[in-house]
């Protein structure tokens, strides 16, 4: 037997992508299916349990001011909270924690039943359909029709999803659960570029069978730095990981037998991330190293259902299991190990996602958005921004408003977008501060001071986040006044041991907090005031001054940038007849269809010239009409 009902807005998938393009589309007040193969699965860590980390962490942070989940679940699940290179400037720094995969599924699925305008169900989606060029709903293997006019599709690594242990070949999305094999036909038929990509996870390793007592340890930070700018304080157990090192035995065994895996059989077409690579293709392509760290990493607290499950951070692999066995067994700590799960790399379909406009919308198919490693990406933090930007996206095209767009200068999430509509990807994306030009801006501890009143605006953000941004702004506000307004003169200040140029230069609070030796604790002796000021505060203010001088430049640089960005590109622009372009170029732009000439100058091989032509043809046709 067969139904039909209607919602506003379909998210097919429940994986990080689909949780917070469900929760962004139900937020603004629309009608939301979430619609996935298992419903207890929604929220699932597939591979590394862990969330953040150097430009991951930046997202996360970007995904909670916009009042997204992933950082309150995430806190509510920490089991290791690290605050990465907390010994360079704040610009860098990563939030990162290990995750109990149990308690944050469990989390995550809470949030969403929580959720207002959201409902969940379980099916396997296996055909889109489409009504007189739009979108009008979906279809399902068991027959159920559910209508809507916009759907997003966070379908992750099971797109036709193959799974490779050695020889043996398993269709799969991930371990345990089918493929969706109609839902990738639908999408060639709808005369999209598709291809494929691999990813890999380790072995999964019993807790009790480690010895742990020989092993380098590594603690969880004393004071844990939670992710959402809600909470203040981690109530969670923090537990130990540990670090141990392949070795020339284990090399020699991935060497010897490195035929045998999927990777260099030559069963895999698909290319995998370059940044996360397994390890034969550590051992073969860093084959002067006689060692790689791997850090042991507990998959849960003890007492619930993963707490002796470990995940060997390191060694992803797809070689046979016999082979796993002994080389992991070659590996200190780990001589008599016992495995819960095999490695295995899986291969998958994915969209290049230059078929999408900003909004993540599909350029070709009005009403369909794709978000996660559909679109070429790797990681879980990647997919939940995008999921956030398509189901709010989706959202306000039900309601007929502007879409939310956030470019290269105002966030992470900005930047990995334009990346990947305007670049493509040729491997599995993944978010690293050094792709954002304007790092020293887009910083994780100022992601809601940037984002949440654009998320109020638009009706994204909720009252409570609002209310709180909009006060801790203004303590901002209030405390940067003050300490520009305190000054005093350089012999006041060697009175009381700050040691300054004696050049007579009055120099306000604002004004020290730049010189990298001195702190408001060394100023409080000169203005007492200052110690009436909570920690928060004081890293704001130090920040700031220490970032003065470049954050003008910079703003300078973004003022440029955002001309360029308000240069539209109409949609039908006919790139044959501008003249002046080489074919290549002319290639090229037709096949990205840039939405503004910033885009345009980011797509490799399009010079300044044809810029200055584009720009010409366009100012003309604007004369004319």
């Amino acid at each position: 037997m067969t139904s039909t009902l209607t919602y506003d807005v379909i998210i097919i998938g429940g994986g990080h992508a689909g949780c917070e393009a469900a929760a962004a589309s139900a937020r603004l007040g629309v009608s939301t299916l979430l619609l996935t193969h298992k419903v207890e699965t929604i929220g699932e860590m597939s591979c590394n349990p862990a969330i953040g980390g150097l430009g991951k962490g930046h997202l996360v942070r970007e995904i909670d001011a916009l009042d997204g989940v992933m950082a309150r679940v995430a806190d509510a699940s920490g089991i290791q909270f690290r605050l990465l290179n907390r010994s360079k400037g704040p610009a860098v720094r990563g939030p990162r924690t290990q995750s109990d995969r149990w308690l944050y599924r469990t989390e995550m699925q809470a949030a969403l039943n929580a959720q207002d305008n959201l409902t969940i169900a379980a099916g396997a989606v296996d055909d889109i359909i489409v009504d007189a060029g739009k979108v009008t709903g979906v279809r399902t293997e068991a027959g159920e029709t559910y209508l809507a006019g916009q759907v997003v599709l966070t379908t992750g690594t099971f797109l036709k999803g193959l799974i490779h242990v050695g020889d043996v070949r398993t269709p799969a999305g991930r371990w345990g659960e089918a493929p969706a094999l109609g839902l990738s036909d639908r999408l060639y038929g709808l005369g999209l570029k598709i291809a494929r990509l691999k990813t890999g996870t380790p072995a999964r390793i019993a807790k009790d069978s480690i010895d742990w007592d020989s092993l380098e340890q590594q603690a969880a930070d004393d004071v844990p730095v939670p992710f959402s700018f809600l909470n203040h304080e981690i109530t969670v157990p923090q537990v130990t990981c540990a670090i141990t090192h392949t070795n020339e035995a284990t090399h020699r065994i991935i060497s010897e037998n490195i035929k045998k895996s999927a990777v260099y059989s030559g069963a895999i077409a698909g290319k995998g991330p370059r940044y996360c690579p397994s390890v034969e293709d550590k051992v073969v392509r860093f084959a002067d190293r006689n060692r790689h760290q791997v850090f042991l990493e507990p998959e849960g607290l003890p007492g619930n259902p993963d707490g002796n499950t470990v995940y060997p951070n390191g060694i992803s692999t797809s070689l046979p299991q016999d082979v796993q066995d002994a080389f992991m067994r070659s590996i200190r700590g780990l001589e008599t190990v016992v495995v819960q799960r095999y490695g295995y790399a899986i291969e998958y379909d994915y969209v290049d996602p230059r078929e999408l406009r900003a909004t993540l919308e599909v350029k070709a198919q009005p009403g369909l958005f794709l978000a996660g490693q559909i679109n070429g990406t790797t990681g879980y933090e990647e997919a939940a921004a995008q999921g956030l930007m398509a189901g709010a996206n989706a959202a306000l095209a039900v309601q007929g408003r502007e879409p939310f767009i956030l470019d290269r200068s105002q966030a992470y999430i900005g930047v990995m977008i334009d990346d990947l509509i305007t670049k493509g990807v040729t491997e599995p994306y993944r978010m690293f501060t050094s792709r954002a030009e304007y790092r020293l801006l887009l910083r994780a501890d100022n992601a809601d001071q940037r984002l949440t009143a654009m998320g109020t605006e638009i009706g994204l953000v909720g009252e409570e986040r609002s209310t709180y941004t909009i006060e801790k702004i203004q303590k901002f506000t209030n405390a940067k006044a003050q300490a520009n307004r305190l000054s005093n003169t350089p012999s006041v200040l060697a009175k009381a041991g700050i040691k300054i140029n004696q050049d007579g230069v009055r120099r306000s609070v604002m004004d020290l907090l730049a010189y990298p030796n001195i702190d408001v604790k060394d100023l409080i002796p000169v203005w007492a005031e200052l110690a009436e000021l909570d920690a928060e505060t004081v890293e704001y203010l130090t920040t700031d001054a220490t970032y003065a001088g470049y954050l003008e430049r910079q703003a300078k640089d973004i003022a440029a940038f955002q001309r360029d960005e308000g240069l539209r590109i109409p949609d039908a622009l006919d790139y044959s007849k501008i003249g002046g372009l080489s074919n290549e170029v002319r290639h090229k732009l037709i096949e990205s269809r840039p939405a503004t000439l910033g885009q345009a100058s980011r797509i490799e091989g399009v010079t300044s010239g044809a810029l200055m032509a584009v720009l010409a043809h366009i100012k003309k046709a604007q004369r004319a009409a």
